[in-house]
C-alpha cells in the first residue's frame, strides 16, 4: 500500500479521533447565567429565605462557646456542651432528612423549629442560672438534634425545580457561594455580639435567624420537594448502600479533612512565625479564592459528565496542597493557599451535582444531609488529629501533609469509580430527557 492510500484510508478514522478527543477530553462549555437559575419561579424566594438560616447555622456553635464559658469560666465546660452540640446535629440531621423525604420539608420542619426555639431557650435560661454541666449537655444535644440542615433542604428545592436542566450547575454554585459566606461572617458575628453585646446574644441572635428564616422556608411550600410515594424506599437505608454514594461520601469527607486541617496548620504556621494576627487572614485568602473560582465554574456547563471532572478536580486540589509545605513565611503561605482555594468550591459543586444525579429521588434530602455530615466528621476528626501532630516533631510541615494524603486517596477511589458514577449519571440525564419530552407532548 503506497503512502498516499494510507492516509486516504486513515486520514477519516484520525479526524473522528480528534473530534472525540474535543468532545471528551477537552471538555466543550457554554456559559450558563445564573439570573436564568434564580428566575426559575419560586427559586429566589427560598434561596433568600435559607440565607439568614444559614448564617444562624454558622454561628451557633462559636456562640454556645461564648456562652457557657463566659457564664462558668471553663473552656474544657464550653467544649463540653458545643461538642454534644455537633455530635446531634452530625447524628441526628440525616434522621430528621429521612421524615421530611417521606412527609415534605413544611410538616417536618415546622415542629422542628418551634423544638429548636425551645432548646435554645432551655440552654440559655441553664447557663445563665449556673447549672451544672450535665443538663447543659443534655440541652446542647436537643438543640443540635433540632436543628435543620438548610444546605440539605435547599439543594433538594433546586434539585426538585431543576433536575435534568442546565441551570442546575449555576444553582449549586449558589449553594456553595451562600454556605461558605454564612461560615465566614457567622463565626465573627457571633464572637462580636457574645463580647460586645451580652454573652448570650450570640445564642440567642443564631437561634432566632434559625427560627425565624426557617420559618419563613417553610412557608414556601409550593417549591418543597413532594414526599416520596414509595413510602418503604424512603423509611429505609436501601438506596442509601451504594457503592457510588460511599464514594460520594468519601469525597466530603476529604474535603472536611482539608478544612479541618488547613484551619489547625495555618494558625499553627502563623504563631510560629510570630504573626498569628495573620491566620484569620491567610485563611480568608484560600475562602475568597474558592468563592472566586465557584462563582467562575458556576457560570459554565461542561459537556463531560460530573464524574469525569470531580477526579480531575480533586488530583488539582491534592498536588495544590502540597505547595503549604513549601512555604517559609506568611506571605509565601497566603500565596500557595490560593491555587489550593481555588478547588475547593469546583470539588463541592461538582459533588453535590453527582449527589444529585446518582441518588434516588425519594432519598434525596438524606444524601445531601449526609454528605454534610460527613464534613462535619472530617473536620472534627482532623483538628484534633492535626493538633497533636503540629506540637509533635514534624510541626506544621505535618499538619499540612494530612489534606494532601486525604485528597490524594479520594482522587485515586474517585478514578477507580469514575465509570460507574458516569454510567448512573448518563441513565439519569436519559430519563429526564425522556420525562420532558412526555411532559411537552
Amino acid at each position: 500500500m503506497t503512502p498516499r492510500h494510507w492516509f486516504r484510508r486513515t486520514a477519516p478514522d484520525f479526524r473522528r479521533s480528534v473530534r472525540g478527543f474535543r468532545h471528551t477530553v477537552l471538555a466543550r462549555t457554554e456559559t450558563v447565567s445564573y439570573r436564568s437559575a434564580l428566575q426559575t419561579p419560586g427559586a429566589t424566594a427560598f434561596f433568600l429565605a435559607a440565607a439568614p438560616a444559614r448564617l444562624g447555622v454558622a454561628m451557633a456553635g462559636l456562640g454556645i462557646v461564648w456562652l457557657v464559658h463566659a457564664e462558668t469560666g471553663s473552656f474544657g465546660a464550653a467544649g463540653l456542651v458545643s461538642g454534644s452540640f455537633a455530635v446531634a446535629e452530625t447524628l441526628v440531621g440525616p434522621q430528621t432528612a429521612r421524615l421530611m423525604d417521606r412527609f415534605g420539608q413544611p410538616r417536618v420542619l415546622v415542629p422542628l423549629l418551634c423544638a429548636h426555639a425551645g432548646a435554645i431557650a432551655a440552654l440559655v435560661a441553664l447557663t445563665l442560672t449556673g447549672a451544672p454541666p450535665v443538663p447543659l449537655m443534655a440541652a446542647g444535644l436537643a438543640a443540635g438534634a433540632t436543628i435543620p440542615q438548610f444546605g440539605a433542604l435547599s439543594a433538594a428545592r433546586w434539585s426538585a425545580l431543576l433536575h435534568g436542566r442546565a441551570e442546575l450547575t449555576p444553582a449549586f454554585a449558589l449553594e456553595t457561594i451562600s454556605n461558605e459566606v454564612a461560615f465566614l461572617l457567622g463565626p465573627t458575628l457571633a464572637v462580636l455580639t457574645a463580647t460586645q453585646v451580652h454573652p448570650a446574644a450570640g445564642t440567642v441572635l443564631a437561634g432566632a435567624l434559625v427560627v425565624g428564616a426557617g420559618l419563613a422556608f417553610a412557608a414556601l411550600r409550593r417549591t418543597a420537594p413532594a414526599p416520596a410515594r414509595d413510602r418503604t424506599t424512603a423509611r429505609g437505608p436501601g438506596p442509601l448502600l451504594t457503592r457510588n454514594f460511599a464514594t460520594l461520601l468519601a469525597v466530603n469527607l476529604a474535603l472536611g479533612v482539608f478544612f479541618g486541617s488547613m484551619q489547625v496548620s495555618v494558625s499553627a504556621f502563623a504563631g510560629v512565625h510570630h504573626a498569628a494576627a495573620a491566620a484569620g487572614f491567610l485563611y480568608g485568602l484560600m475562602s475568597a479564592a474558592s468563592l472566586l473560582a465557584g462563582l467562575a465554574y458556576g457560570r459554565h456547563r461542561r459537556h463531560t459528565a460530573p464524574a469525569a471532572q470531580l477526579p480531575l478536580i480533586l488530583t488539582f486540589l491534592a498536588c495544590a496542597s502540597l505547595l503549604p509545605l513549601l512555604a517559609n513565611s506568611p506571605w509565601q503561605l497566603g500565596l500557595a493557599l490560593l491555587l489550593p482555594g481555588a478547588g475547593v468550591a469546583p470539588c463541592i459543586i461538582a459533588s453535590s451535582t453527582l449527589v444529585e444525579s446518582v441518588m434516588d429521588r425519594s432519598v434525596l434530602t438524606q444524601a445531601f444531609t449526609w454528605t454534610n455530615s460527613a464534613s462535619a466528621a472530617g473536620i472534627a476528626i482532623s483538628a484534633a488529629t492535626v493538633g497533636r501532630l503540629v506540637d509533635g516533631p514534624g510541626g506544621t510541615r505535618a499538619g499540612f501533609t494530612v489534606p494532601f494524603l486525604a485528597l490524594a486517596a479520594t482522587a485515586a477511589l474517585t478514578w477507580a469509580n469514575r465509570h460507574a458514577l458516569t454510567a448512573v449519571t448518563t441513565a439519569s440525564r436519559q430519563t429526564s430527557s425522556t420525562g420532558s419530552d412526555q411532559l411537552r407532548r
